[in-house]
């Protein structure tokens, strides 16, 4: 019996005895008169074990079968290992047709000892930034390297895109490392599903900025822009204002995106059995689309803030730009091959030896930018590798070697020297 089941018992007995009246007894008990009487009554008739719970020591009619449990651990065990609760909970109720409530399964995996207890760690102090009112005012861009397949296949890197405003991812792809083709391919495709954004917020990685980017206080005085990257230029052309964060806490919307993906994506890849980074890509807009209902929010103002795209095609922006000079049969080098404008009627040849600004595609297709507009260009024959000869080459003739300091051609002509030369002249 519990220490307040014996003091009903005590108080009971004393009332029986005579020692306490029954308003005695409900002020001690802090319960009624009428409901002091049943428990007299209830205590006459079944004594001490009457007062106790009717429940005790009974399984109670909601609680989960054994072999339910049991099929629960089997199946974190087999096929959703290392999935948390939540998402252990979503699993079942999509693949097994099993309905529990969080709470209960991670109360399953806790007793069968396949989930750690959560150590909550001390919060650190950062004040947190409001979402931004309008989606398309800010995105927030970033790539993760991770073991996303597991042991199954290679280690990928996954490039993505999220928006401030209602968090939810634009575009996402995987990529073997951190290039700038993946940024190219993910921003290409959330600029083409929802149009220009006014920001971008990213980190302090190269292909945004060039470790040189920032200009001296010299250069700063004489005007001069700073240099940009390809990813640079391509967002100035685009009238995107970049932001470059100092710290991972300042982009902390996506790197709490890292986390989610981590934690739930690896999961749903094993789940489908993806084994390659083609199977991934091709399975990842369904697992995208999947997140956003469940994670995206609504943002304060409906009217979004995205702008619409311009009319050069975005190839043509996100490609890295070089400048070259034509020559004389309206060829220039890039790379150690010869390319060539392809011939246009009613256009006139451009002027031996300009410089001409180059655009190279992320796919390798080269483009001569003029005034606007791209024009395609040909590998010419001249670019051709020859075929390796087995002929010896001829010992190429020694170059004259560079006379020494002391060399009298090296010396200085002394005074004598002037007059004499000076004389014979």
């Amino acid at each position: 019996m519990t220490k307040s089941e014996l003091k009903r018992v005590m108080v009971l007995e004393k009332w029986i005895d005579g020692r306490l009246a029954e308003q005695d007894v409900a002020r001690i008990l802090g319960i009624s008169i009428r409901q002091a009487y049943r428990l007299k009554a209830k205590y006459r008739h079944g004594g001490a074990q009457a007062i106790a719970h009717g429940n005790r020591g009974r399984k109670p009619a909601h609680t989960l079968a054994d072999s339910l449990k049991q099929r629960v651990m089997l199946l974190y065990q087999e096929r959703y290992f290392g999935s948390n609760a939540t998402h252990f909970a979503e699993l079942l109720a999509e693949h097994e047709n099993i309905h529990l409530s969080v709470s209960s399964v991670r109360r399953i995996l806790l007793e069968g000892g396949l989930r750690p207890a959560r150590l909550r760690r001390r919060p650190k102090a950062h004040r947190p930034r409001p979402r931004k009112p309008q989606a398309g005012m800010l995105w927030q861009i970033d790539a993760s390297p991770y073991a996303w397949l597991e042991d199954r296949g290679p280690m990928l890197t996954l490039h993505g895109i999220i928006d401030d405003a209602t968090g939810e991812v634009v575009a996402a792809t995987f990529r073997p490392t951190e290039t700038l083709e993946g940024y190219v391919t993910v921003m290409i495709e959330g600029l083409r599903r929802k149009g220009v954004p006014l920001a971008l917020y990213s980190d302090q990685h190269s292909i945004f900025h060039p470790p040189k980017g920032k200009p001296t206080l010299e250069q700063e005085l004489a005007g001069e822009p700073p240099s940009l990257s390809t990813f640079g230029q391509a967002l100035a052309d685009l009238g995107i204002t970049h932001i470059e964060a100092l710290s991972p806490q300042a982009k902390g919307r996506i790197e709490r995106l890292w986390q989610t993906f981590q934690d739930r994506l690896v999961i749903e890849l094993r789940l489908r059995n993806v084994c390659t980074m083609e199977e991934a890509n091709r399975v990842l807009p369904e697992l995208i689309a999947k997140h956003n209902r469940q994670f995206a929010v609504a943002p304060q103002n409906a009217e979004p803030a995205y702008r619409p795209l311009p009319e050069t095609p975005l190839e043509h922006i996100f490609a890295r730009r070089q400048y070259r000079r034509i020559s004389g049969g309206q060829t220039f080098s890039w790379k150690g091959k010869c390319y060539m404008p392809k011939p246009v009627p009613g256009v006139p040849r451009w002027e031996a030896k300009s410089v001409v600004e180059v655009r190279v595609g992320m796919d390798g297709q080269v483009w001569l930018w003029d005034q606007g507009r791209a024009w395609p260009c040909v590998e010419t024959q001249a670019s051709q590798t020859p075929a390796p000869t087995t002929a010896k080459k001829e010992a190429a003739p020694a170059s004259p070697r560079k006379p020494a300091a002391n060399h009298p051609w090296r010396k200085p002509f002394s005074s004598k020297q002037l007059q004499r030369s000076t004389a014979s002249g």
